[in-house]
């Protein structure tokens, strides 16, 4: 159970990282600073290990800069318009932290916070926090678990459990940013994508808040329901893409089950690496890093556009706002229960 000291907060809390491996070479390094992966090594098609997420060499970093990284994000992911929500006829004010909008629950989002851990073994490791009622504007006293699991399938399993004393609203998602050729390679735009959905959430402008269609893919730059480069079509004259700078946009999932089921592939020829993602969410956003140009990666590495990809599993955005979304409510003392999996193999 591998543990090392990775820096202090601003406020001098101490902060760590630990391994979690399987026992054919697979391992993950995180961070109890936003509960983030920092490292995730997997085999390519020869065998040499590649850690194919971004991140950073110390937590100054994290806590300074706001690409999150590898972040456990909540208790809200994705935007929330106007900065407020409405649950039984009370208005709750949220930080303002993206225009007039909430991104990512506010300032003082979860993935800025020291997690503490609750079990480690050789293969899993377990965070939890305890937020506070009106933490960030969200009500209810939260007790969160996170998990990150090592399979022996070459999987990283991340299960959420979280439980309010009061109704609140729960839409928590991972943040890492793939690259399948290595964190230090360059662009993803010629790895592979396949998500399935038929439809996906277009946004009202560059702010990024959805319209509250669900548009269909086929004919548009969003159809990657047969897997492409990623890009393939991300500087196609379309309004959709010049708003987000490239993809950043939510895909509805064509949901055969309530459970568990592959919604997306990520493939790069260069490495052989492939990237399966199951989950038993109903949404997941496409971003391809499109403002991370100028960041100081790991090993000092200066990140260009475009040189991560991340596939994040949640409700749709803002969905807490908006009538014609399925609605992320979390009753009193109800559990909210969710889980990603990011399976890994070669081709």
């Amino acid at each position: 159970m591998d543990k090392q000291h990775f820096g202090a907060t601003e406020k001098g809390m101490e902060v760590s990282k630990y391994t979690i491996e399987n026992t054919k070479g697979m391992q993950a390094v995180v961070t109890d600073f936003g509960a983030a992966v920092v490292d995730l090594l997997v085999p390519d098609r020869d065998g040499n290990m590649v850690d194919v997420s971004l991140g950073y060499d110390n937590v100054e970093s994290y806590n300074k800069e706001t690409t999150y990284f590898g972040a456990t994000v909540g208790p809200y992911a994705n935007r929330i318009s106007d900065a407020k929500i409405e649950i039984d006829g009370t208005v709750y004010k949220l930080d303002e932290n993206d225009n007039e909008n909430n991104l990512h629950s506010g300032f003082s989002t979860w993935a800025k916070q020291v997690w503490k851990v609750k079990e480690h073994t050789a293969n899993k490791i377990v965070f939890t926090y305890q937020a506070g009622h009106l933490e960030q504007g969200f009500p209810g006293n939260i007790t969160c678990d996170v998990t990150y699991e090592i399979t022996e399938n070459n999987e990283l399993a991340i299960s959420y459990y979280a439980v309010s004393d009061q109704k609140t609203t729960l839409n928590m998602t991972n943040h890492t940013y793939f690259n399948l050729n290595g964190c230090v390679s360059g662009d993803v735009l010629g790895q592979e994508l396949m998500i399935k959905a038929s439809n996906y959430t277009p946004v009202k402008s560059s702010k990024a808040i959805p319209t509250g269609e669900k548009a269909p893919v086929e004919g548009t730059p969003f159809d990657f329901r047969v897997a492409k480069p990623i890009g393939r079509d991300i500087h196609a004259d379309n309004k959709q893409l010049i708003y987000g700078n490239g993809y950043d946009h939510n895909f509805v999932i064509d949901k055969e089950t309530d459970g568990m089921e592959k919604v997306a592939e990520a493939y790069a020829p260069e490495s052989g690496i492939v990237m399966d993602v199951w989950t038993d969410c109903i949404g997941i956003q496409l971003y391809t890093g499109n403002f991370i140009e100028g960041q100081i990666g790991k090993n000092g590495h200066k990140h260009v556009k475009h040189e991560g990809f991340c596939l994040e599993t949640q409700y749709f955005p803002n969905s807490i706002n908006e009538p014609n979304f399925v609605r992320p409510i979390t009753e009193a003392n109800v559990p909210y229960e969710t889980k990603t999996v990011y399976a890994f193999g070669t081709k």
